[in-house]
């Protein structure tokens, strides 16, 4: 049995903690709300009031995997560790941090003594049941040190076909996690990871999109074809090319609501697609498509409108067109 600490107990945090016990290891968790703590103790997890409770309850070599918003939450969390963790403690963020942070951070841990890794955490609100996929950065012996840890955390073989010619490659990454390399390689990998889900997430989007409007007024009534596609979603989900996950949790989705009423439409992004962008810039490799993915939630959110009523003004200007009647 090993034993970590966890801070906070949010949506993904609380379930880090849960999926450990199942295995038997022992966690030590904290969070500002009470009532988050006290659910995930009863449970079975041990509470602390505060991140000296968490370091105060564990043994060493200590591990405390920090699982908050990026930002200032992680910063503190991580430079309070350094005041109260012990040459040869490990501190992990396990959340969305962009690697050019964890460089810095491990730097400054590093001369404390103290370990430090990144790992990007893939699973979100499923992985208590599915398991979540990890991207580890850092230095190699404090990763072998929580192997269990990472082993109990990851989904494991399950049914998915081993891949051919991969003999004598390190058998954990068919588990589920992988030691990615240095420090900010884990959430480097985490970061374009994150990219590409966009880019999936928008062309399903837009597919399906295209299919709800086969049957527009503005086509040859000969050239309108209705298509159901809560089905479409669900039959893709058999055996064609594009199956997986984020179908799956789409064919749900419009099982439950073909229309999707209860969404605004309205999409957020939480850093990853725009640090992803910037890395592209960076290294001067193209990404067009992850770029219009990203574009395409600055504009689900009205940023573009503006740009829109200067088209219209443009069009108005130059030929007279009006804009056309809403409803």
């Amino acid at each position: 049995m090993a034993e970590i600490g966890i801070v906070g107990l949010g949506r993904m945090g609380a379930n880090i903690a849960r999926r450990l016990m199942r295995s038997g290891h022992r966690c030590v968790v904290w969070d500002r709300d009470p009532a988050a703590v006290a659910a995930v103790v009863a449970d079975g997890a041990a509470g602390a009031d505060d991140l000296a409770g968490v370091v105060a309850g564990l043994s060493a070599p200590r591990a405390v995997w920090v699982m908050l918003p990026h930002g200032a939450p992680t910063e503190e969390a991580i430079a309070s560790l350094g005041g109260l963790l012990s040459p040869g403690d490990v501190a992990i963020d396990g959340g969305n941090t962009h690697w050019k942070d964890d460089v810095r951070r491990a730097a400054d841990l590093r001369a404390k003594g103290i370990h430090y890794l990144d790992i990007g955490t893939s699973g979100g609100v499923w992985g208590l049941e599915r398991g979540y996929c990890l991207m580890i950065g850092g230095e190699a012996e404090p990763v072998a040190r929580l192997a269990p840890i990472f082993a109990a955390l990851a989904p494991g073989r399950g049914s998915i076909p081993a891949t051919p010619r991969r003999e004598g490659r390190a058998p954990n990454v068919e588990e589920g996690w992988l030691h990615c390399g240095g420090h900010g390689a884990g959430h480097l990998v985490k970061m374009v990871h994150n990219g590409i889900e966009y880019g999936m997430m928008q062309a399903l989007a837009e597919g399906l999109d295209l299919l709800r409007h086969a049957d527009s007024p503005d086509l040859p009534q000969e050239h309108r074809i209705t298509v159901d596609i809560a089905d479409v979603a669900e039959v893709w989900r058999r055996g064609s090319v594009i199956t997986s996950w984020l179908l799956d949790l789409t064919a749900a989705a419009l099982a439950e609501d073909p229309e999707l009423a209860k969404y605004s439409g309205r999409v957020g992004d939480s850093g990853e697609g725009r640090w992803t962008v910037q890395q592209a810039v960076e290294t001067a490799v193209s990404a067009p498509v992850l770029t219009a993915a990203l574009y395409a939630r600055f504009a689900s959110r009205d940023e573009g409108r503006f740009a829109g009523k200067a088209l219209s003004a443009m069009r108005a200007g130059f030929g007279g067109h009006l804009e056309p009647k809403q409803g």
